[in-house]
């Protein structure tokens, strides 16, 4: 039957597609920068990628693998025991423990990576004392070097198992405790039946969490470059600005890229075919009060990764600033802050929209090609940085030279670089990397508010817009402030892409630390490394009071889980 203009469905059904177009479009725009990448494949290779891929190519690729598996494997362990001793036991201070288990979050890796090479060093505190205490000397003694591959993965690891931990608490929580208690009725020890029933029901939620662990750690730069371990990431770096080989770096990113894709199907894989916990929780777990050695062990067991995580680097960051601090503390650092906040302020304003459009989209029309291309744009949080931001580079010199090109020929004036190394360039990017982050959050808030409302308004006459302003966005407005405060957070971290594109003399907190540590000035970096940790408690807290209370950590960026 022909639709009929005259008939107002006909122009409602005309305007909610015209909304989707919005949102199709903007996703197309986000996976621009990773198309351009990937087309580098096509390009001839050069001379400095034949000796790229026959010198240095096999240890980059090897040392990401083992680098990825060694995270796998610590923040698995780590996530999966303090979930399951907070969710299954009581102890001291369980409560406590149970929320600042996601402190960690709040530190960025690079940062942890400092403070433990300078106490853990052969001068460092740690050495010192035990050279004191014992009478060693050099040589004496045999104490594991920080900087290397397993110390990188020690480091990564301290801030990324609370996404394990999260994730892995809420699928605890939400079990019913008539399947353990047959396991138990049948026999099972307390092991095996958390290996056989409990692991099993939460293997969905676990493998998310350490996909999550294991993109952060791809795309990891400070930790890797500190710590001089060859991964791609440091790969793009090197070959960027030591070769001047733009082509190459671009290749290296896409074989980057690959992997990060290859990661997420391979955990939609995993989880084909498996069925978490199909029983609703229809009676409450008894959590087993622990006593005496076992209360102690794991009091232990859940306040070390927060020692270790937040508390110590907290603690040697504060003493620092307090001796000695930035010199430029004042006017100078007042810009660096400034800022790092201009930018992150513009980028989680623009996200959170952004993701509103996504997800209102995809509400108006669920159709599959509708969510397979929403999908394609919020995979940016499993994309590296650096190869992001290898992509916008690539493009914008293009444009950049062809604008040039053609107002020289017309108007006979050279208008220089007006895309490349600019702030817009710089957003673009946090929009396009944390993107997931921001639509997680307002997805899980759209999906909250029952469709009659929508119904009910469309009845009256309401349009999609008046639909989306008048109704959504007032239910959404904690959904849309959480979105909104962990993108602000997020590109406040941000380094590698940072590092390529920002503007001349253009520093922010994050690139000022990496300046100042890598220059083994630590005590001066304490200052903006402190003010990035103090920031970073506000989402932190956030999710820790979300998992104390058995709530879904919906902003946890992108979590398979909301998917």
């Amino acid at each position: 039957m022909p639709l009929d203009p005259a008939r107002p469905g006909w122009l409602r059904s005309r305007l909610a597609s015209g909304w989707t177009l919005g949102a199709l479009c903007a996703a197309a725009l986000l996976l621009l920068p990773s198309l351009v990448v990937l087309a580098s494949l096509a390009a001839p290779p050069s001379e400095n990628w034949a000796h790229l891929a026959s010198t240095v190519m096999p240890a980059y690729v090897a040392n990401t693998l083992k680098l990825m598996a060694l995270v796998a494997i610590m923040t698995g362990i780590v996530g999966v025991g303090t979930a399951w001793l907070t969710v299954t036991t009581r102890f001291p201070l369980h409560t406590v423990a149970s929320w600042a288990l996601v402190l960690p979050l709040a530190t960025p890796a690079y940062i942890v990576a400092y403070v433990y090479t300078d106490l853990l060093a052969f001068a460092g505190p740690v050495q010192s004392a035990l050279r004191g205490v014992t009478g060693w000397e050099a040589g004496d003694y045999y104490f594991p070097p920080v900087r290397s591959l397993p110390g990188a993965a020690l480091m990564l690891s301290l801030v990324l198992y609370p996404y394990v931990y999260l994730l892995a608490r809420v699928s605890f929580q939400r079990q019913s405790a008539a399947l353990f208690d047959a396991a138990r009725n049948l026999g099972a020890r307390p092991w095996r039946a958390f290996t056989r029933v409990a692991l099993p029901c939460a293997r969905p939620a676990i493998a998310g969490g350490i996909a999550l662990a294991l993109m952060e750690t791809i795309s990891d730069f400070g930790v890797v470059d500190y710590f001089a371990v060859p991964t791609l990431t440091t790969g793009i770096f090197r070959t960027w600005f030591s070769l001047g080989d733009p082509v190459s770096a671009a290749q290296i990113s896409a074989w980057l890229f690959i992997f990060a894709i290859a990661l997420v199907f391979l955990e939609i894989a995993g989880r084909r075919g498996h069925f978490a916990n199909p029983l609703s929780r229809d009676m409450a777990s008894q959590p087993k009060k622990l006593k005496g050695i076992a209360a102690a062990a794991a009091l232990l067991a859940c306040a070390l990764p927060v020692l270790l995580g937040f508390v110590v680097p907290a603690a040697v960051l504060v003493r620092y600033a307090l001796i000695e601090g930035d010199p430029l503390l004042g006017r100078n650092f007042l810009d660096f802050a400034w800022n790092s906040i201009f930018v992150a302020t513009i980028a989680a304003f623009l996200a959170t929209t952004l993701a509103l459009l996504l997800s209102y989209g995809e509400r108006l029309h669920p159709t599959r090609f509708n969510r397979l291309s929403i999908r394609l744009a919020t995979l940016g949080y499993a994309l590296p940085g650096a190869m992001i931001a290898i992509g916008i580079l690539t493009l914008s010199t293009s444009i950049d030279r062809i604008f040039g090109d053609f107002a020289e020929a017309r108007l006979g004036v050279s208008p220089g670089l007006i895309l490349t190394g600019s702030i817009a360039g710089l957003v673009f990017a946090y929009v396009a990397r944390f993107l997931t982050a921001a639509y997680n959050a307002t997805h899980s808030g759209l999906e909250k508010v029952h469709p009659t409302l929508d119904a009910a308004a469309r009845i009256l006459g309401a349009g999609p817009r008046r639909v989306l302003a008048a109704i959504h966005v007032p239910l959404m407005r904690g959904a849309l402030a959480s979105a909104a405060l962990i993108v602000f957070i997020d590109v406040l971290k941000e380094l590698p892409a940072t590092l390529l594109l920002r503007p001349f003399n253009f520093e922010t907190l994050a690139t000022r630390t990496y300046r100042l540590a890598s220059d083994e000035r630590l005590a001066e970096a304490s200052t903006a490394a402190l003010m990035i940790v103090i920031l970073g408690l506000l989402p932190a807290i956030l999710l820790s009071f979300s998992a104390s209370k058995g709530g879904t950590p919906a902003e946890l960026p992108g979590s398979p889980a909301e998917k």
